[in-house]
This record gives C-alpha cells, structure tokens and sequence, in this order.
C-alpha cells in the first residue's frame, strides 16, 4: 500500500493517529497521498472502513475518492461532500429529533427569492437577482441572520449588490416563505443538522459512536458552518486528517476562508503537518510560471505559498500571446487549438479558461467555425443525455436478463459484456469520421465502454450489475465520465481538473484582477485565481489578452498586472521570481481584416456594437432585419446536407447567425462573402462556390466544397 509513494505521502500515509495537516500544492497528488493513507489504516487493522468519514466540496470530487478507495479495497469509507453527508443524517435523525417528515429540499432558490423581492417591492433584473440569491447564501453559511445582515456587511467590508436594508429585508422574507411552504434550501441542510448536533447530545454521541476518523480535503474552502459542522461530528477528540492549499482559495465570495488552514496548528498544538512540493502534473516550464506568480503574492495566504518543484521532463515555454481585438484572440486561440489537435492532442485534453461565463460566447462561436468540437463545462448533463439515458436502459435490461440475453454470449468479462450491448445502440471500435451529432453520440457511449474499463480493473470479476449501480451512484452525485472535446470553463469551474493543453485567455486589467476586486484581499484572489488556471496545465500553456474588445475599437487596454515581471519584455517587479518566465510572446493576427478601422456600428440605427452576435450581424439584434426569407431557407437546408455529408454539426458548417448575415447582406463576391464575421478564408475556400450560387439564385456548385 506504500509502494509508488514518494517520502512525503508515504509521511502522509503513515501518519494515522492525532491531528495532521497536509499543505498540499497543485499537482502534488495529495488525492493518491489521502486515499493510500485510508487505505493502509484499513489493511493494517487501524481503521474500520465504516469508522471514516472522508469530506470534499464536490460531487465530482468525493466520486474519485470512492472509486480510488475501492481500488484500493477499502470500499466501505464513506467519502462524500458536506451536504450530501449532513442531508443523509438529517433524514435519518429528523423523526426521532423533530417528527414528521424532512420538508422537501428547495432544488433552487433563485425563483423564491424573485418572489420575496417582489413581495418586498424591490425590482431585481436577472443578474441583480442572481447576485441577492448569492448573498443570501452567503449570509447563511456565515451564520449570520436577516437582521444582523446589514451591520455584519459593514463590519466586514463586503460589498453588497445593492442596498444591505434591502437585502436583509427580501432575505427575512425569503426565510419566511420557506416556512410558510415547508421548505428548506441546501444551507438549511448543515444549519438544520448543527441545529439538531448542538440540541441533541444523544444523537451526536450516536454520530461520534459511528464515524471516529475524519477527512477533509481542500480544507482551505471552508466555511464557518461547515467548520462547526465538523467540530460537532469530532466532539472532544482530534482524529482528523485535513489537505488544504491556501494558495487556491478562490471562493471566499461564497463565505469560504483559509483561516481554519492557517490556524490548524494554532488550534491543534501538537499536529503533524506535512508538505507536498513535488508537483507530478506540470512540466518545470508551467510550475516556474506558476512560482513566479505567486512570487508577487502579498497577504497571509503569501506567507504560507509552497514553492513547487516539478518532477516531469522538460516541455515547451508557456506562450504570451498579445492579440488587436476580442474576435481576433478567439480566432486565433481556435488556430492554436486546431494545429494541437492536428499534432495528436486530443481534443478533451485541451481547455479554453476565462474569467466570466459571458466570454465564452465568441470562443464558442471561433471554435465552432474552425470546426473544433467542444463542450461548456456545466452546461448539458451527461447522464441527462438521450442516448446516455437508453444505453442505461439497455445495460440494465442485460443485466437482469444475465446469461439468458444471447448478445453475451462471446462476451467473456465485463467491458466485452458492455461494448456488446452499446453496440446496439451506435458505439463501434473506430469512431465516426468528423464532429457531429453522430461523433457526440459515440463519445458518449465511448465514455460508458471507458468506465466499464475503469470498473473492470478496480474490482475483477464485476458484473453488470455492479456497473449499473454505479452507473446510479454517479448519476446521483453527477460524476459523469470523460467525454472528448475542448473544454470551456471559467476558472472557477475549472478548480479540481486538469488538462494537457490550457488557454488562459481575456487577460486584461479590469478582466484579471476583474474591475470590482478593490480591497488589497480582492486582487489577491484574483491572483490565486489566475494561478489556478495556471497549474491545471500539464504540457502547453497560452496566455493571452487583446487590446479593444471589438475590431477598430481604441487599443486601451492592458494585459494583467500579475503577469508583470513574468511575460517577456515587461520589466521587474519586486517579488517576481528570479529571472522570471523564459516565456515567449506573439503578436496574434488575424487572418482577415475583422472589420472598419473606426468602432463598429449598427448599418440600422448607427449604435456601436460590441456583442459577438451583433458584429456578425452588423446590426442591433433588436434592430428590424431585412433578411432574404427564401435565401435564408435554402442556406438552411444545405447546411443541413453539408453537415450530413462532413459527418459535422450543423454550427460547424456556418453558424446561424453567419447564416442570417449571408442572407442580409447577400455577398455576389468571394470578397463579399469573407467580409462577413463567421466566413474566413478557410471556409471560403471549402464553401464559399456553394454559397454564392445560391445567394445568385442557382443551386450548389458541383466541386464546391472541396477542402
């Protein structure tokens, strides 16, 4: 069990008796380091499986930990997320501390507190709407009430995204309406159960009887609710393991603080703390950018930075991009992607990284035109997908029939058992040519032969049976297997995960640190924020910025300052590693001219555009359109049987929006046609025959379309 662990995890592993805090830098393996430790306590008869209780902030997460800890045969550990962990004590204890039945769980609060506003005649739009839900959770797992919510913001020097009055107001009626329809949203979970743990001693000692070694990872996120909950579950004793790095806590907005890391010693006087520095996920080339980086750090957080030290071979120097405008940065990151594709990386090891959700609009729109798959982390569920949902019919039907269901019969193990069924249903040994809806749905049932794989090796001689109950535990907790095709994710979303090649891209002041980071605390997290992003890279890394948002705009902007003193050619600064990043930096350029050298302006109304959309278009998109109705049509349709013929998604011929300018403008020109925003060269050359002759009023040409 301590074979394959280096010195520090093999101290991680061993150290199983009193309070121990593991400092855990990016890449360190402190997941191997954790479940190796469980698992040894387990073998060597010093823990009972069903005794450990292993915590972790995400379904995804707490996943893993599960299927390494059966690998590693200590199957019956408990390992889940806060919620999920206080809500199934809850149900159990609620008859015998309350009676009745729990209220049903509030699966998303944003529509009740649209009504508490409403009822307080407050008008909230949609993202002031969203940001008072946001607050109002945070005041929750701060543990602070309506009526101190106004002097508690003060005092703490949060900015709230409107008057505190108001907020406390609509959150007292929030509150008031849960009970009023027997509710309770997913902070009444811990508070209910730290409200029952307090009242109860007879119920915690039960808890304390049951679960006597805990776990908590990313230890650094926190809350004080959750803090009080794990004081409650320990009670008097101190066998805790806690991994934390305070270099990645990026979710304080959310009521999340490193001060529980940084006081554990305070706290537990005697605790061994260990530290893992030798980062296995990043080449020296990414983990010296990442040291520099935090090189520049200021705050306690600064003074507790672990300084990594890579244990991989050599790559290339991260890449400094500098690009005119936004649509030309995303045009040119699709470039990148695609040549990194071509060079055999394959697509689901590739990330696009930004800041805020609204960015991935034009990334989404560059890489669909450059015909590179992609997927929007949080978007579609993968177990909400339909030929996920009739493959899970079909595994389930053969694995009641077991021996009597002929399609097994050659079938000798498991994954033959499943490649077998799915077969039925669209998977092959090769994939389909192309990125369409054909290729999406095999990499769909691919990720399901893929588990079967997984699940194969961890425990030979699993059914179908014990696939299909995982397969229900995954979809339960959303812990979807890997699917290919390019990631875009914000940086928040992207904590946790990995990738081989990452684009840090929209790295401009008022972007990273983002304009409403003002306290010296804010732009600190941005930092670590930004260092986040740039230790999920293993090989290739690209940071990029532009200097306007839309083509011919005023180049007013400037790259971030955290990459001062790192980025060639930017000068010191006080703090930066020495010699900072090697690096390289290129000046992106477009492969067409975007667009006028002045700002662009609606052809209707004269108002400068600054939507991805609107700038394709030329025009607001609540401007009147004087569209071609028939040429739109049959642009439609032969984009359909284009996308038929390429085995594509319909996007990756033209996107709709490029149809809908083509069919405004209506170009007569190859010239014509590669103005429009959508078009390009490539696409000209591929396209363009076919396009114009229908724009002409003829049918397709014959050889357009020939790469």
């Amino acid at each position: 069990m301590l074979d394959g662990l280096d010195p520090e995890q093999r101290e991680v592993a061993l150290a199983l008796n009193g309070p121990v805090c593991v400092l855990a830098g990016a890449g360190t393996g402190k997941t191997r380091a954790l479940t190796h430790r469980i698992a040894y306590g387990v073998r060597a008869g010093m823990l009972q499986p069903s005794s450990v209780l292993a915590v972790t902030f995400t379904n995804r997460a707490a996943g893993e930990m599960r299927g390494r800890l059966r690998q590693l045969g200590a199957g019956g550990v408990q390992a889940r997320t806060f919620h999920s962990a206080a809500l199934r004590q809850l149900q159990f204890f609620w008859p015998k501390a309350v009676g009745g039945e729990l209220p049903r769980l509030l699966e998303r609060k944003v529509q009740l507190v649209a009504e508490a506003a409403a009822r307080c005649r407050v008008r909230l739009d949609r993202n002031e709407l969203r940001d008072v839900t946001g607050e109002i959770e945070w005041a929750k797992v701060t543990q602070t009430v309506p009526a101190d919510y106004p002097a508690v913001v003060a005092k703490a020097l949060r900015d709230a995204p409107r008057d505190p009055a108001e907020i406390g107001q609509i959150y007292a009626m929030y509150e008031q309406l849960k009970r009023d329809r027997s509710v309770i949203d997913f902070e009444d979970v811990l508070l209910l159960t730290v409200g029952i743990l307090q009242d109860r001693h007879d119920i915690a000692d039960q808890i304390r009887r049951q679960y006597q070694h805990f776990v908590v990872d990313e230890y650094q996120d926190v809350s004080p609710l959750q803090q009080r909950l794990l004081d409650l579950w320990l009670g008097d004793r101190d066998d805790l393991c806690v991994v934390g790095d305070a270099s990645q806590t990026i979710y304080s907005f959310t009521g999340a603080t490193p001060e529980h890391l940084l006081n554990f010693r305070t706290r537990h006087p005697g605790a061994t703390v260990i530290k893992l520095v030798r980062d296995y996920r990043s080449t020296p080339q990414v983990v010296h950018l990442a040291n520099g980086l935090l090189g520049q750090a200021r705050g306690r957080a600064a003074e507790h930075r672990l300084e990594l030290i890579s244990q991989r071979d050599p790559g290339p120097e991260p890449v400094y991009a500098e690009y005119a405008d936004e649509p030309t940065e995303a045009e040119g990151t699709a470039r990148r992607i695609r040549d990194l594709i071509a060079s055999g990386v394959p697509a689901g090891e590739i990330a696009v990284l930004y800041r805020i959700n609204a960015q991935s609009e034009v990334y989404e729109q560059a890489l669909a035109d450059a015909g590179v798959p992609y997927q929007l982390r949080g978007a579609e569920r993968f177990f909400e997908r339909q030929e996920v949902r009739e493959a899970g019919i079909a595994l389930r039907g053969a694995a009641r029939a077991g021996g009597n269901d002929s399609l097994l019969d050659d079938a000798e193990d498991l994954p033959a058992q499943v490649r077998a069924v799915l077969s039925t249903k669209g998977w092959t040994t090769e994939p389909p040519a192309g990125s369409g809806a054909v290729r999406d749905r095999w990499e769909s049932l691919a990720a399901l032969v893929r588990l079967a794989e997984d699940c194969a090796r961890a425990r030979p001689g699993a059914t179908l049976s014990d696939l299909v109950a995982e397969l229900d535990e995954r979809a339960a907790a959303q812990h979807a297997p890997t699917v290919q095709g390019v990631t875009l994710a914000s940086l928040h979303a992207a904590k946790g995960l990995e990738w081989d090649a990452v684009f840090l891209v929209g790295l401009t002041e008022g972007m990273m640190p983002i304009t409403y980071a003002r306290t010296d605390e804010q732009v600190e997290e941005e930092r670590r924020l930004l260092y986040v992003g740039v230790t999920r890279a293993r090989v290739h890394l690209t940071l990029s910025w532009s200097l306007s948002r839309s083509p011919g705009g005023r180049a007013s902007r400037r790259p971030s300052r955290f990459l001062t003193g790192l980025r060639p050619g930017s000068g010191s600064r006080g703090g930066a590693a020495p010699g900072g990043a090697p690096g390289s930096v290129e000046r992106g350029t477009a492969t067409r001219r975007r667009g006028p050298r002045g700002p662009v302006r609606c052809r209707v109304c004269g108002t400068t555009l600054t939507e991805a959309g609107a700038m394709k278009l030329m025009r607001c998109e609540e401007c009147p359109s004087d569209m071609d109705e028939g040429l739109y049509e049959r642009l439609h349709d032969w984009r359909a049987e284009r996308a038929r013929e390429l085995g594509q998604p319909d996007y990756c011929v033209f996107t709709e929006k490029t149809l809908m300018a083509i069919a405004e403008r209506v170009p007569t020109t190859d010239g014509e046609l590669a103005s429009i925003s959508g078009v390009g060269v490539r696409k000209l050359g591929r396209f363009g025959a076919d396009v114009l002759a229908i724009c002409a009023g003829g049918e397709r040409g014959t050889e357009g379309g020939e790469a």
